[in-house]
């Protein structure tokens, strides 16, 4: 899958951040077809792009039924051992990233070493 506007300007910030690599379109749940924008693995980390917040009228994941959606997969998420992060439009900035980026550093097993190569 392309990577949305959004999530490319993510990558971008997590290169410059240093991050350390990430999947992409993780399926973190067994029976679900759930999938996650991004995910550290050693860490458990998910990291989810939220796009369309800010649309006239509210977008996906601001509207009832699909911000409920959003809600079942979070908690099925974090009850699989997953710590969930949530960015919108205006967190991707370079201090936002980087704080993550140290946070995930610090984290038993994560490992500190830097990423030579992009995010798959």
């Amino acid at each position: 899958m392309a990577a949305s506007r959004l999530e490319s300007r993510f990558l971008l910030l997590w290169r410059v951040a240093q991050g350390p690599p990430l999947e992409r379109e993780v399926k973190f749940h067994a029976s679900r077809r759930w999938r996650a924008d991004f995910a550290h693995l050693a860490s458990r980390t998910l990291i989810e792009i939220e796009g369309g917040i800010f649309l006239p009228g509210g977008g996906r994941h601001s509207r009832g039924a699909g911000y409920a959606k959003d809600a079942e997969k979070y908690l099925e998420a974090v009850l699989a051992g997953w710590t969930v992060i949530r960015l919108t439009e205006r967190q991707l900035e370079i201090d936002f990233i980087g704080r993550i980026v140290a946070w995930i550093n610090t984290l038993p097993g994560a490992g500190c070493r830097s990423n030579s190569d992009p995010p798959r």
